[in-house]
């Protein structure tokens, strides 16, 4: 999994977040609020290296933000411009092979999701996915 800082720019007294990643020109996005622009960042995240995968141009190595100071171009005219948060934002890439594994959940577990899923493994991995891309990932679980 990478993770890519997004860099989120606001104006006092101005509603919504803008959102750019300096290491994928080209790669923005909004929202009206914080948890909008979150949502859409990951979403213009994942479309813009697909598409770079798609095309088969080479997919940036994420930088910290000391290299992004360093060596974004636009750096120092943004960061006298902007008001702006730095978060990171990841990426977990998708593939066409599924991988069949065991696993052990308890019947009420199982239970709940068959009310409201019908595909068990979709649910599960749609469920791992927003887990690990919201930053749950401080312990690890035995």
């Amino acid at each position: 999994m990478k993770k890519y800082l997004a860099l989120f720019e606001y104006a006092e007294g101005e509603n919504g977040f803008g959102v750019v990643f300096p290491d994928l020109p080209g790669c923005f996005s909004a929202g009206d609020d914080y948890d909008d622009a979150y949502r859409m960042a990951h979403e213009a995240l994942a479309f813009h290296l697909e598409g770079l995968k798609i095309e088969k141009y080479p997919i940036p190595e994420p930088r910290t933000m000391e290299q992004i100071k360093d060596r974004w171009e636009e750096w120092k005219d943004w960061e006298k411009k902007y008001k702006f948060l730095v978060v990171p934002i990841s990426f977990l890439p998708t593939s066409e092979k599924s991988v069949r594994i065991n696993v052990m959940l308890s019947a009420p577990l199982v239970a709940s999701i068959d009310s409201v899923a019908t595909n068990r493994s979709a649910f599960i991995e749609a469920a791992a996915r927003n887990y690990l891309e919201n930053g749950k990932t401080e312990r690890k679980h035995a």
